[in-house]
């Protein structure tokens, strides 16, 4: 007889364990069991079958009353065949305990009908036709239609016994007893377990301290038995009854998403189980829309600090990937990644790898991607504001049309280049001799232990420059040049990141001029104008158009690198240009004045110089700019603009000095003074009041 063989599922699930287990026991013992391995038909991976006569008693007799009641079931008349039922049978959701209290006669009768048909599916002889009329006369005093239903519904609690305890672990063996007794017309679900009970097994199941620790249907039902004997219930149900509940209210009340929320917490379940929607990128053009992100590299390599010392360290990579055809661009990898090193990566993506500016880019949350600099406004706020030119952002300022951000803790929004760095992962960072998993999350299987400091001592470790060398490699070489999941999924023409890139249409929108893109590489600050300049990084900077912003802001942009020069911006447009100053000393070394006072004390006449013809401007009577109201005055019906008294005109003006107002003036140096000069200008005074009076008799003689 020719050996008959099944597939390693099927084989797991004739000796009822786990397929992995299965696998196991063929690595384990090989000479126990009969394989061969046959081609895929889908293309993929071979296939391995296992002998049906190498497996256990139990499995055969298993796969023997498979194969009888497939059997059946193909000799079925037509008209059994299309009454079996395709819906849930009433029989999965039943409560035993309650169905045998209330209908014990029914059921051990179904009991009695069970070994009958277990005894028609042994035999094995002849004409099963012939044999199938005759043992329903004998057993059942009825036609064999009437056994081939039976076994029929039989056929058919077996599947659903397999299927449920496939997925609980919990025995079902009674489906093929109630599957052969009357469906109850008593309503309701779980009649013998009480509302309250009901509620304190919802109460414990879902607890979110119970489901995050995984607590079984055990643990569950110990502490049921401990409430109940508190409470003095009596007739709990059994430990089955309680298992099949919560199967129940998981599949059938739509309650196991429920439970993942409290196990898992929202954001796991925001991951996992909250709907979503896939993102159809093949309409979209190439370089259309861009997404950014960061990755550490799951490796060490040696870094050389700025003072001599050698480290290990997880290299960071900051880069964008193109949705449309998968290009990995702008690709920087360094120690820390902040601002200057997000800038550096979009200008390579710019001026090197696409030669185009974006339409669209999708950032991260993080603080360095939507950071006032690069967006134009406040992390925390999401409307737009219109500016011009530096004032509106990094990335609209090298052409970029707008920005999208993440939601923070959505990772599937940024589905497309998160699988990208799972890719480098995978087939990139796991080749390296000093490659540890990933030390964050509780996949601690993931984690691999290195000794890393030794490895960093005896010169295993990769230079930063040679892993980004190899880096560089395997991007152009490999990744960009093999077949894309996400492209094939799409139904793209162009199957690899490389040939879509190159043959599908782009976006084409200009860049600036390197020479505007390297100032906008400058940092920007927001600074308060005084009278003595602007005040940045312990330097003072001042220019002559300045004098026009003193007790303001003004948006700053500066090379940190070269500090001599400041850029200034009022509302986006530049003002000026400006420059670091040394600070006046209070004495000049033998009385030599210093070059920055006579630079400062030109700039303060100037300043004073453009603001009074400025006031004098201003202040120009409206009757000297048109001919028709010269003469307009008191007269002819005009008024005073102000209320008050003018005072006398003096043929010489008088100058105002503000004196000190300290008490030690007053009292000390201005009053010894003031002493001193009083009887001189009290006898000239007196000696030119004698002559004053002397005149006047004169003209009055």
């Amino acid at each position: 007889m020719a050996e008959t063989y099944v597939t390693l599922t099927e084989a797991a699930e004739l000796e009822s364990i786990k397929r992995s287990s299965m696998r196991c026991r063929l690595m384990r013992d090989k000479d126990a069991f009969v394989t061969k391995t046959v081609k895929s038909g889908t293309g993929g991976k071979d296939v391995v079958l296992v002998a049906v006569s190498s497996l256990s008693k139990s499995a055969r007799a298993a796969w023997r009353e498979r194969e009888r009641l497939k059997e059946l079931a193909a000799e079925a008349p037509p008209e059994v065949a299309e009454n079996v039922k395709r819906d849930i049978p009433w029989y999965v959701s039943v409560d035993l305990d309650w169905y045998i209290e209330n209908y014990k006669e029914r059921y051990y009768q179904a009991v009695e009908l069970g070994n009958v048909i277990r005894r028609f599916l042994q035999y094995d002889e002849g004409d099963r036709t012939r044999y199938a009329e005759e043992y329903a006369q004998k057993y059942l005093g009825k036609g064999y239609r009437t056994l081939y239903r039976y076994t029929k519904a039989y056929l058919e609690a077996s599947a659903w016994a397999d299927k449920l305890q496939k997925e609980d672990g919990s025995g079902y063996e009674h489906f093929k007893v109630l599957c052969l007794c009357r469906k109850p017309k008593e309503s309701g679900t779980f009649p013998s377990i009480k509302p309250e009970v009901k509620q304190v097994i919802k109460n414990i199941w879902f607890n979110k301290d119970f489901a995050a620790n995984l607590g079984t249907r055990e643990m569950l039902y110990e502490k049921l038995t401990a409430i109940a004997k508190i409470n003095g219930w009596q007739n709990l149900p059994s430990y089955q009854t309680v298992t099949r509940y919560i199967s129940y209210m998981m599949e059938d009340e739509n309650l196991k998403n429920a439970w993942y929320l409290a196990a898992r917490g929202d954001r796991e379940y925001k991951n996992k189980v909250m709907v979503k929607a896939e993102r159809n990128t093949i309409d979209l053009k190439v370089m259309e829309l861009v997404m950014g992100d960061e990755h550490t590299f799951d490796c060490w390599v040696s870094w050389t600090a700025p003072n001599g010392k050698v480290i290990a360290i997880k290299p960071r990579l900051c880069a964008w990937i193109d949705i449309r055809s998968r290009m990995i661009l702008g690709d920087v990898i360094c120690r820390d990644a902040n601002t200057d090193i997000l800038k550096q990566s979009l200008l390579k993506l710019l001026y090197h790898d696409a030669g185009s500016a974006p339409r669209y880019i999708y950032v991260d949350n993080g603080a360095d991607y939507v950071s006032k600099e690069m967006t134009g406004v406040g992390r925390y706020d999401r409307q737009r504001l219109e500016f011009d030119d530096a004032a509106i952002g990094f990335y609209r300022s090298i052409g970029i049309e707008d920005y999208h951000r993440a939601l923070p803790y959505y990772a599937w929004v940024k589905g497309n280049i998160e699988r990208s760095f799972k890719t480098v992962c995978d087939k990139f960072t796991k080749w390296f001799t000093s490659y540890t998993g990933t030390l964050t999350g509780s996949k601690t299987f993931a984690k691999v232990e290195k000794d890393v400091q030794g490895l960093l001592e005896q010169g295993k470790l990769l230079t930063m420059e040679e892993f980004y060398a190899e880096w560089t490699k395997w991007l152009h070489e490999v990744y960009q040049n093999r077949v894309h999941s996400g492209l094939k999924k799409q139904g793209e023409t162009y199957k690899t990141p490389l040939s879509c890139w190159e043959n599908e249409e782009h976006y084409m929108k200009a860049v600036p001029p390197k020479n505007f893109a390297t100032i906008l590489m400058m940092k920007s600050e927001k600074c308060f104008v005084r009278n003595v300049g602007i005040k940045l990084s312990g330097l003072t900077y001042r220019s002559d158009d300045l004098c026009d912003y003193i007790n303001s802001y003004v948006d700053v942009k500066y090379d940190p690198h070269d500090m001599g020069t400041i850029y200034i911006f009022r509302e986006g447009k530049k003002v000026c240009e400006a420059y670091a100053q040394e600070l006046l000393n209070f004495i000049s070394p033998h009385g030599v004045e210093q070059k920055a006072l006579k630079v400062h004390l030109a700039r303060q006449k100037n300043q004073l110089k453009k603001d009074r013809e400025r006031l004098e401007q201003a202040n120009v009577p409206f009757t000297e700019l048109n001919e028709q109201y010269v003469g307009f005055n008191k007269a002819t019906g005009g008024i005073d603009l102000m209320i008050g008294k003018e005072p006398e005109k003096k043929s010489k003006a008088s100058k105002v000095v503000a004196l000190p107002t300290d008490n030690t003036y007053r009292s000390g140096f201005r009053k010894g003074v003031e002493a001193e000069r009083e009887p001189e200008e009290s006898s000239y005074l007196n000696s030119k009041a004698e002559s004053a009076l002397r005149l006047l008799r004169a003209m009055n003689e």
